[in-house]
């Protein structure tokens, strides 16, 4: 399989197989925006989507030098120990001027990509918000129906919303780090209430202290934020990337987290609101991209955005206008 072929059947069988090549191959098919890859992309889901939807979904977040990598791959190897096998998902920013990407994550977790258990994947976030790629969501049921159990999504952790990862995964994971100032001022109430969990990284050496002082801290705040779930309080735990240290309290609590809302259902009604989500926000970039090509507002687009930069015509009015001519209105 060197190349995507679409419609392709034995695509599917690789990766129910577990093959590699497969699923790294299923994944660009996704991924991609042609016309006949979207169709093929939907075959494929529809043909794996049984045997998805069976692993842990984690997402995982914070700001750049916060060691999320180093981090992502000293809990997969601990979770390779334990006889799970593990998906990356590692969204790199997009540049908005060359619309490149570095896609280094891969080189970061050196050690981990070269386990026969784990898979890394980098994808550039390109003009999606919430730090992940439009067709993660997509890449990470491939993952599932391919045999990994646990599945990690990386956000860029930018400070954009972070929502959209919080709709795709089980439990979202802040990292954060002790001895940056006022550490309860550098990060917004908003990402503190979606966290189910908040790890302070880098507790070993020098800043031990201060991560401890951190995570006392961060459990005081959240005494005055409304838990999103009414079976489960956040946690505050500590851990060492560098020495891999806490890496079992942390899949320990991963694991009362699920219990907890399984108990009551709520992981079920959790997943299926995400999947409405989903389905919405499909619905939407749909209808944007038809709009960009649509002739009639392809038409007006120039002289409309002319008006605009002008200060003759609103932003409202503008587009109203191009609506208008979506709907085939005079």
């Amino acid at each position: 399989m060197n190349e995507i072929r679409p419609g392709d059947r034995n695509l599917a069988r690789g990766v129910l197989a577990g093959e590699r090549r497969a699923l790294a191959q299923a994944i660009t098919l996704v991924e991609s925006s042609r016309a006949d890859h979207r169709v093929a992309a939907e075959d494929l889901l529809d043909r794996i989507l049984p045997r998805s939807g069976q692993a842990v979904r984690l997402g995982i977040t914070g700001v750049p030098g916060v060691g999320k990598s180093t981090f992502i791959e000293a809990f997969g190897l601990y979770l390779i120990e334990q006889g799970h096998r593990v998906a990356v998902l590692a969204v790199d920013p997009t540049s908005r001027r060359s619309r490149g990407s570095i896609l280094g994550d891969k080189t970061r977790m050196a050690e981990l990509s070269r386990v026969p258990e784990a898979f890394i994947r980098p994808s550039p976030a390109g003009d999606t918000l919430g730090g992940v790629a439009r067709r993660t969501r997509e890449a990470m049921l491939v993952c599932e129906a391919a045999g990994f159990d646990v599945v990690l999504v990386e956000t860029v952790g930018v400070g954009q919303s972070e929502t959209a990862v919080a709709d795709m995964v089980d439990m979202f994971l802040l990292l954060l780090q002790p001895g940056a100032g006022d550490e309860l001022q550098g990060f917004k109430r908003g990402i503190m209430e979606l966290a189910d969990l908040i790890v302070v990284n880098k507790a070993d050496g020098e800043l031990a202290a201060p991560a401890e002082q951190a995570a006392a801290e961060y459990r005081g705040a959240l005494q005055f934020l409304r838990p999103a779930s009414r079976a489960w309080k956040p946690e505050v735990l500590k851990c060492s990337s560098l020495n891999g240290t806490g890496m079992a309290e942390i899949w320990d609590a991963t694991q009362k987290f699920r219990a907890a809302l399984g108990a009551v259902g709520e992981l079920e009604s959790k997943r299926a609101g995400q999947a409405l989500a989903w389905m919405w926000s499909e619905v939407s970039e749909t209808l944007l991209a038809a709009l960009r090509v649509h002739p009639g507002v392809a038409a007006r687009l120039p002289a409309l955005e002319a008006e605009v930069r002008a200060g003759t015509v609103t932003p409202t009015a503008a587009a109203e206008r191009l609506l208008a001519a979506f709907r085939g209105h005079p």
